[in-house]
């Protein structure tokens, strides 16, 4: 039996994956390591390792975290926040000369996509359809985007080209503001603008690949965004409602994207895509980690943290009828806080919603 080492545990991504471990028919000693006390304390991993505040992402991290591996002497070694993946794909010979395996992409292929305008620059020099971005160094740049990427509202789209979660992502037609925004955030030279695409439409095609190969894709839409009333993009990076998907468009689309960056896709590349005004699916950015709704898939009989573990510690691949979405679609995922998540089908949802037009509340449309 082997030993994983997973990061940013407490937090529902990585918990999300170790809960899909653990319907595994192997079952790997789990070390989980926070920087958080509080999410390090409420974690399902077996071992539990801190690491201080102030070391996380800072020159310490790399001295923090080997010595953890020392001490444990992990098998596979998964980050699951971007920036770690970044850091740690620097030393990663430091972990494979220690034993510890890693399953990921080049380090030029994750310094692409952790970077959201070099990612797009990428894609644009490849005939990838993606929103017109510029990244905003002053207020000058500032103007023009608002001159040359404004819709017919005027509106443009502000992100911040690092991070996840819609971290400074804002929806604006005024200046004024933008220029609020962008002082608060600390955000010249580090934030684009974007013509604006569909923020409530939009769709993730989850893969694993191994040395060039696709071993398995799943595509979920996101029928609503978690808090999404509570930011003034309407974008938080939590999917509250999420629902199983296929599409030959995404499928193309996604494969184009990714190849466009990595000839030889090698790991975990989750593609985040929304709608223009076309109705065309624009890739966003690559992420190249498991999701927060890892374990929807896990509950639907797609159990992908299993894959990728079992071909990293034990070169076992699964045997899929289809590699492309193997899940039915309309299978729905309902999630919000302190609850645990339910599982139905667009069919029982529908049943349920006419119940409750007729007064008639149906029990048992839950799977």
């Amino acid at each position: 039996m082997g030993t994983i080492l997973i990061t940013d545990v407490g937090a529902s991504p990585s918990e999300n994956v170790i809960k899909s471990w653990e319907k595994s028919e192997i079952n790997e000693e789990i070390i989980g390591v926070s920087r958080n006390p509080f999410n390090l304390y409420s974690s399902r991993a077996h071992i539990k390792r801190y690491i201080p505040y102030n070391y996380a992402f800072s020159k310490q991290y790399k001295k923090s975290l080997l010595s953890i591996i020392d001490k444990e002497k992990p098998n596979l070694a998964v980050f699951m926040n971007d920036r770690e993946i970044l850091a740690a794909s620097q030393f990663r010979s430091n972990l494979i000369e220690k034993g510890t395996n890693v399953f990921m992409p080049n380090h030029y292929v994750i310094d692409a996509c952790t970077d959201k305008y070099k990612s797009y620059k990428i894609w644009k020099t490849e005939g990838i359809k993606v929103p017109k971005t510029m990244m905003i160094m002053d207020e000058n740049d500032l103007k023009k985007a608002f001159s040359q990427l404004g819709n017919l509202q005027g509106n443009i789209w502000l992100r911040s080209t690092v991070g996840a979660g819609g971290r400074g992502a804002l929806p604006t037609n005024d200046y004024e503001f933008a220029q609020n925004w962008i002082d608060i955030h600390k955000g010249w030279g580090d934030f684009t603008a974007s013509e604006l695409l569909q923020s409530d439409k939009t769709v993730t095609w989850l893969s694993i690949w191994y040395e060039g190969e696709l071993v398995v894709a799943q595509t979920r839409r996101r029928k609503s965004w978690g808090f999404g009333n509570r930011t003034l993009s309407g974008v938080t990076g939590i999917t509250s409602v999420g629902e199983t998907y296929s599409c030959n468009e995404v499928n193309r689309v996604s494969l184009d994207t990714i190849y466009a960056i990595d000839k030889k896709p090698h790991g975990v590349y989750g593609v985040d895509m929304a709608y223009d005004y076309n109705d065309f699916p624009n890739p966003t950015e690559i992420n190249m980690r498991f999701f927060t709704t890892s374990n929807f898939f896990t509950q639907a009989g797609l159990n992908m943290p299993e894959i990728y573990k079992d071909i990293a510690l034990y070169n076992k691949f699964p045997s899929l009828t289809n590699k492309i979405n193997p899940l039915e679609d309309g299978l729905i995922w309902i999630r919000d806080m302190d609850r645990e998540p339910i599982i139905s089908s667009d069919k029982n949802i529908n049943v349920f919603f006419e119940g409750i037009n007729k007064e008639i509340i149906p029990t048992d449309t839950i799977i």
